[in-house]
C-alpha cells in the first residue's frame, strides 16, 4: 500500500527509527499522528502474560490517531517499535489536523471518537482474549 497523497499534503517533518526502537510507548501521553513513508512496525499491547503483537503496519498505515481523536489527556493504547530494519516515518502536523477536525459537524467528531473509542476497547479485549488462551 502506498501512502495517501492526501496525508503527504500533511507531513510537517520526517524522523527515522532504527530497527527495534520504540516509537510509542503505551500509556506515555502524546498526541502527534505518524505514516509510515518506508519500513515496518509492530504494533504491542501489554498484557498480563507480557507483550502481545497484535499488528504489523507497513507502509501507507497511520498510527497515533486513537490518542488524536480521543483528547490529549488520554494516553497511548499501545507500543508502537520500528521491525525488521529502520522505519521512516512521516510526522503530521496534528495543528492543520485539529483545524480540520474542528471544522467537522458535533455529529461526525462524535463518530469519530466513538469509532476512536470502540477501537482502543476491542483491542484491549482481543488480547485478553489471546492471553486466555494460551
Amino acid at each position: 500500500m502506498s501512502v495517501d497523497t492526501s496525508l503527504l499534503e500533511c507531513v510537517a517533518s520526517e524522523t527515522v527509527y532504527q530497527d527495534g526502537a520504540v516509537i510509542i510507548e503505551e500509556g506515555s501521553k502524546g498526541d502527534w499522528l505518524y505514516v509510515i513513508l518506508e519500513g515496518l512496525a509492530k504494533v504491542k499491547k501489554r498484557t498480563r502474560k507480557g507483550m502481545v503483537i497484535i499488528d504489523t503496519l507497513k507502509e501507507g498505515d497511520v498510527f497515533g490517531e486513537i490518542a488524536f481523536l480521543e483528547g490529549e489527556t488520554v494516553s497511548r493504547s499501545a507500543t508502537v517499535v520500528a521491525a525488521e530494519g529502520p522505519v521512516k516515518l512521516g510526522i503530521l502536523d496534528k495543528d492543520l489536523l485539529a483545524r480540520q477536525y474542528s471544522e467537522m459537524t458535533p455529529m461526525l467528531r462524535a463518530l469519530m471518537k466513538s469509532l476512536a473509542i470502540k477501537l482502543r476497547e476491542t483491542t484491549s479485549r482481543i488480547c485478553s482474549t489471546l492471553v486466555s488462551l494460551d
